[in-house]
């Protein structure tokens, strides 16, 4: 008589979850909840349920328990923007920001298409120097020129943007530059439309009554790990993107204001531990027109991409990690309350509130002291308010990475709606059920939390599936005439 042979002692625990998976009554449908997930590398898993009731004859219209699953749970993406952490859900973000940048830009989504024809620009604003960095530098004519250390450097070299002089170099005052960039921004707002206004000869009130200032900006981390931001401004009438902006509303006047604003927004940061501090916008800037047309620079579709493309970025440009260094027990306070209710010592870090040592990260010596530095100030008293600990690792930075006026165009919840009622119709076509359903329907759920990512046989399924988006999107990028 021959014995079955078990393997599983010599399988990975991968594999061996993924045979374990596929001897459950439905591996298609575990097959099928991976799939849907389009690639994210970090899924919310969910246990609940959810019934959807007729009123009118109390009939039950579809009911789901997630303990129906072949592993009891329901797999959801994460929606993470940034593409370090979950390039499958980064792209959907990042197609999302460009559709929303576009329609400013060209109309749609519920938006005018007159809106090409007002003036719009594209408009940089950098942070100040707060010490020599190594860099790249050109002459007029754009040929290359050494940096300050006499090195011609590469591209890609791991020295630019760090300081030549890193004793002198003032760490404090970029750290506290990043943590109120969002604040000179809006200050930024407010200074445009009074910088517009005197430009102008006019009053603020007269400016408000004939023009409207639509607005979507993005923030970038440059080499030197400090954040610049891009931004679309364009000029509407009274009534938004409906309606054509008077005459004096010129890309020139939208120029010369920038520049008076920039000049002039300040932001005073005071401190017993550090003194008084001014935080202005660096004296590069730049404000490019955007054309409708090819016949431009920057075109509507090129600004749209350009955004997006940040938009899904994170600091990692700067060399920094992609995560946070707070302990979760202690929530970076190094210390919790034992069960005698006295304080004691975080067992997780040893007291120092940091979930992996600073000293210990795998980044270059700039990165790390701006970490150090953030982590230093926000245990001061007085920039306690700014939680720096918790945005060290984002180098102070704790503003939105994309934000947009309200008028400017749609919105990313609208776009995801419409999406949302795409699937469900898609769903309800392939169930062969009408196109549309009673007005009287109520659900009732009730979802709980369980954790993030996959079971190990799960993990190889989901490989699978983004190897598969990653021959598509190869081939689509190369004119595969078979895909």
């Amino acid at each position: 008589m021959r014995r079955h042979l078990d393997l599983h002692h010599v399988l990975s625990p991968g594999l061996r979850d993924l045979i374990d998976l596929a001897n459950t009554d439905n591996f298609g449908r575990v097959t099928e909840q991976v799939r849907d997930l389009r690639g994210c590398t970090s899924p919310v898993n969910l246990h609940g349920w959810t019934v959807t009731t007729d009123q009118t004859t109390n009939e039950v219209v579809r009911s789901y328990r997630s303990e129906d699953e072949p592993t009891g749970r329901l797999l959801t993406t994460c929606g993470n923007r940034r593409s370090s952490r979950c390039p499958a859900c980064s792209r959907v973000y990042a197609a999302d920001t460009y559709h929303l940048i576009k329609a400013g830009l060209s109309g749609g989504k519920n938006v005018a298409e007159s809106v090409r024809d007002h003036p719009r620009a594209f408009v940089t604003l950098t942070a100040p120097s707060f010490g020599p960095v190594h860099n790249r530098k050109t002459d007029p004519a754009g040929k290359p020129r050494p940096c300050a250390c006499g090195t011609h450097h590469t591209e890609d070299a791991p020295e630019l943007g760090t300081p030549l002089h890193p004793s002198t170099y003032d760490y404090t005052g970029a750290v506290l530059w990043n943590a109120h960039a969002g604040q000179l921004w809006a200050r930024f707002t407010i200074y445009l439309r009074r910088a517009l206004a005197a430009h102008l000869g006019m009053t603020q009130e007269a400016l408000r009554t004939g023009l409207r200032i639509s607005f979507a900006k993005v923030a970038e981390y440059q080499k030197r790990g400090l954040v610049h931001f891009h931004a679309v401004i364009r000029f509407d009438g009274p009534s938004g993107h409906t309606s054509a902006p008077p005459p004096w509303a010129t890309f020139d006047a939208l120029n010369v204001a920038v520049g008076l604003a920039v000049r002039r927004t300040r932001l005073t940061v005071e401190s017993d531990a550090i003194g008084e501090r001014i935080m202005t916008w660096g004296e590069r800037f730049k404000v490019d027109p955007i054309t409708a047309l090819g016949d431009g620079e920057l075109t509507d579709a090129k600004v749209a991409g350009y955004v997006a493309k940040y938009a899904t970025k994170n600091a990692e440009g700067a060399g920094t990690v992609d995560r946070t260094l707070v302990c979760r027990p202690c929530k970076g306070r190094g210390y919790v309350r034992g069960p005698d209710g006295f304080l004691d010592l975080c067992a997780d870090c040893d007291g120092t509130g940091q979930a992996e040592r600073i000293k210990a990260l795998p980044v270059q010596h700039h990165a790390r002291q701006m970490i150090r530095t953030a982590w230093d100030l926000g245990h001061l008293p007085e920039f306690a308010h700014l939680k720096l600990w918790k945005w060290a690792h984002m180098l102070g930075f704790r503003g939105h990475f994309s934000s947009k006026s309200r008028a400017y165009s749609t919105t990313l919840g609208a776009l995801r709606d419409v999406r949302r009622a795409w699937r469900l119709a898609t769903a309800r076509a392939h169930r062969g059920l009408p196109d549309e359903e009673p007005t009287t329907l109520v659900t009732d759920s009730a979802w709980t939390f369980l954790g993030t990512g996959y079971r190990p046989g799960e993990e190889l399924l989901a490989a699978h599936v983004r190897h598969d988006q990653t021959l598509k999107q190869r081939a689509k990028t190369e004119g595969d005439p078979w895909l």
